[in-house]
């Protein structure tokens, strides 16, 4: 028995066989060949039985997963077809009469080490990609079998060393209900996926992969991110027990499906999920989603190799209203840049992506882009209740540009015969201008959403990616709920919706607090609604305003507002402060 320490990525407990996801040998031995034709004759074949595994995994992983993890082998089969590529493997095979695995680790490497270099993280994740499609073609020209998780068919535990994004979009989470890996981090692609996908995952565990055999029985604890391998009689009882009570909680929240989501004193508030495809739908109506809060279609366009057209973006908005069959449905322009670039629009090099060229700056200044977008939205308007948000609004005058490029185009549309819906128009608020500026644009906007994943590392000015200064990034700050109580009393001045869009609006320490403020809208990933509608139905309203007015009057630190939350939802007197 050992127990290693790691990263808690996605939590939940789970126990079972452990599958070793290992890197296969592609080791060779460097060598010239005399028949040119035979040899690319080799390489082609090779290539056409990559392609076809790929074509049956996406349809697969389509089938078993949806169509959001299926995009990632759309990218893979793209890059077999690509022409410019294997163009330059062939040329290294006919100039150099190397032989084709030759050939493609030369070219291959020198496109990852430059996918690598640069700053971006989406253009870094290609190196990836391109590292799985090269895997996977050596694989055939060595006659090396690689293990494809899509093809798992048994309930097992991945252990692998790092898990690739390309690998957790094939899991089915009927059969692989744990993860543990050597490497990774909380905010990995893989990470994120395994999350959605709600398998308990832990990583960043250094060396578990070294002294786990295939059919080793394994512990994920994904809360505490422990990883227990071979464990005692009493380990697995007790953690078996976990499980059951966990999954009587499951069946308890299941009850709440259809229920309202008020307090004990019957104040109601609308419980939304964010979602980042069309087909995060049915997840979202699974768990009970009142309405969809944020829908981020800036992936519709990273997951594309042009830009989508106006016609393609119509069928997915209009889709995801019709599934929502009335239930209110958010959507979010695109917000590209920062660390959502895309490789076919070409953008400046910039030293704070995050503070410079993105979202709504990005989409006044290529106007033809945001058109097509709100084109393809007015039109499935008609489908369904639909509201339209501009992300990273600082002025006043940028939400005027926008509304008024939306009533053009929307003119149009009805000049063309073309039926459309009502639309309200709103604005994330995430930038600190707009948030103390909230009155003025509460005159302005149907609604405001609180994307407070951005809000709270510009007012810390602590970047949330950086392990460094991790200790700043404090959504229960005072500094911030000032600012949130500011936006959500300036919205309720005028008697529009106070929403929230970012992870704080499913957080069971920030809830308490957001309620006391009187925010109207929750929206949060689907997974966490069940949770989070219990948890208001047992709060009395009158006691988090109460709660609420301490921590935004009083209180100097992110801890002491953790706290008082704490004791006052145990039933513990909190410390007065004057």
């Amino acid at each position: 028995m050992k127990t290693f320490k790691g990263i808690s990525a996605s939590e939940g407990i789970a126990i079972g066989a452990a599958f070793r996801l290992d890197e296969p040998d592609l080791s060779f031995k460097p060598r010239k060949i005399e028949d040119v034709k035979s040899e690319i004759s080799r390489l082609d074949e090779a290539v056409q039985l990559s392609k076809a595994e790929l074509f049956n995994i996406h349809q697969k992983t389509l089938e078993d997963l949806g169509k959001y993890q299926a995009e990632v082998f759309n990218a893979h089969i793209a890059i077999l077809s690509d022409p410019e590529f294997f163009s330059k493997v062939k040329s290294q095979i006919r100039n150099n009469n190397d032989s084709a695995e030759v050939a493609l680790k030369s070219v291959s490497d020198g496109y990852i080490d430059t996918f690598e270099s640069l700053k971006d993280d989406y253009m870094r994740q290609r190196a990836e990609d391109v590292a799985d499609v090269m895997k996977r073609i050596m694989g055939h020209l060595l006659g090396v079998e690689l293990h494809d998780p899509a093809l798992i068919n048994k309930q097992v535990i991945i252990v692998a060393h790092d898990l690739k994004p390309s690998d957790a979009a094939q899991f089915v989470p009927k059969y692989v209900k744990g993860i543990a890996a050597d490497l990774g981090g909380k905010t990995s692609h893989s990470a994120i996926m395994s999350r959605t996908l709600q398998i308990p995952t832990v990583v960043g565990l250094e060396d578990v992969l070294a002294v786990v055999e295939n059919g080793t029985q394994v512990i994920i604890d994904g809360t505490k991110g422990q990883v227990i391998v071979d464990p005692n009689q009493d380990q697995v009882d007790e953690y078996q027990a976990k499980i059951k009570r966990n999954e009587v909680h499951q069946s308890e929240l299941r009850g709440l499906i259809n229920k309202k989501t008020a307090s004990l004193d019957g104040r109601e508030a609308v419980l939304a999920a964010n979602i980042s495809s069309d087909s995060d739908v049915a997840e979202a109506i699974e768990n009970g989603a009142e309405g969809i809060g944020l829908f981020r279609t800036e992936f519709l366009y990273m997951q594309s190799l042009k830009l989508p057209s106006e016609d393609d973006q119509f069928e997915v908005y209009k889709d995801v209203l019709q599934k929502m069959d009335g239930k209110p449905v958010t959507i979010r322009t695109a917000d590209i840049g920062g660390d959502k670039s895309l490789p076919y629009l070409k953008m400046p090099k910039q030293e704070n992506p995050f503070l410079g060229y993105r979202a709504i700056r990005l989409s006044l200044d290529k106007d033809e882009i945001f058109r097509t977008q709100l084109r393809a939205l007015i039109r499935a308007s008609a489908y369904g209740d639909l509201s339209i948000m501009f992300p990273m609004i600082s002025t006043t005058s940028e939400f005027d540009q926008a509304k008024l490029i939306y009533r053009t185009e929307r003119k149009k549309l009805i000049d063309e015969g073309t039926k459309v819906g009502q639309v309200k128009l709103g604005i994330m608020v995430e930038v600190p201008s707009a948030a103390l500026l909230a009155d003025q644009f509460a005159n302005k906007v149907d609604f405001m959403s609180i994307g407070t994943n951005d809000l709270i590392q510009y007012v810390m000015a602590a970047d949330r990616g950086n392990e460094k200064i991790s200790y700043l990034y404090q959504p229960y700050n005072p500094a911030v709920l000032r600012l949130i109580k500011n936006i959500i009393d300036s919205c309720h001045d005028k008697g529009i919706p106070a929403c929230m869009c970012g992870e704080m609006a499913g957080d069971p320490v920030a809830i308490p607090l957001l309620v006391g403020l009187g925010l109207n809208e929750f929206s949060m990933n689907a997974g966490a609604i069940l949770e989070s509608r219990s948890l208001i139905r047992s709060l009395d309203s009158r006691e988090m305003i109460t709660l609420a007015d301490r921590s935004v009057s009083f209180y100097g630190s992110s801890e002491e507002v953790k706290n008082d939350v704490t004791h006052t939802l145990s039933g513990d007197n909190p410390k007065t402060y004057k």
